[in-house]
């Protein structure tokens, strides 16, 4: 008695079948690793998206901190440079009288020197036009030796620290003679502004 061979002969169901069957598992096998493959990027992905998230906002909480910490030194700073000021104005007027001479010039200067690092600027002078953002004027005269509201005397130095004024400049203001051709010229000035503003709004 013999076997029949396992193969089976062409044409025989049973052969058919298996490799129906075996070419299905080996389709559901990939379909599967396709979506393991599609899942792990998208998790990949998401991972990525939390971990730039995370970078961002620790690079703006650290600019965040830098910035707290800059604005509160420039504030620090400021108020004792504001404190220094009457100091410079006595050296000031020291100055002014000859008093300032020998081991307490040297000081003078020192302090001079450690403010003028930290920021603090000194303004006003004499033939400087008059800005009353900058200046506080304390007297008035009028002159035929301006063109412009003038600043003819510092009665007392401004100080600022960058863009911020600390204190305005005392100052006396002349401006232009009346009926003089300084004056005239200022007078024209301010009608051609005044009517081409009122141009304007027409």
């Amino acid at each position: 008695m013999t076997d029949k061979p396992q193969g089976g002969k062409p044409g025989d169901d049973s052969a058919d079948e298996a490799v129906i069957k075996a070419a299905e598992e080996a389709a559901a096998g990939g379909e599967s690793g396709s979506e393991d493959l599609a899942a792990a990027k998208r998790e990949l992905a998401e991972r990525t998206g939390d971990l730039q998230r995370l970078q961002a906002e620790y690079q703006n909480y650290r600019k965040r901190v830098e910035r707290d910490r800059l604005t509160v030194r420039e504030i620090a700073v400021s108020n004792i440079l504001e404190s220094l000021i009457p100091v410079l104005d006595d050296i000031g007027r020291g100055r002014e009288h000859g008093e300032v001479t020998g081991g307490f010039k040297s000081v003078a200067d020192s302090l001079e020197t450690v403010v003028a690092k930290l920021g603090l600027q000194q303004f006003g002078k004499e033939g400087e036009p008059f800005d009353p953002t900058m200046h506080e004027a304390l007297m008035h005269s009028y002159s035929s030796d301006v063109t412009e509201n003038t600043c003819v005397q510092i009665l007392q130095p401004g100080y600022r620290i960058g863009e911020r004024i600390i204190r305005p400049a005392m100052v006396a203001v002349a401006e232009p003679q009346p009926g003089s051709q300084a004056s005239s010229d200022a007078e024209a000035k301010s009608a051609d502004a005044d009517k081409s503003d009122g141009g304007s709004d027409n």
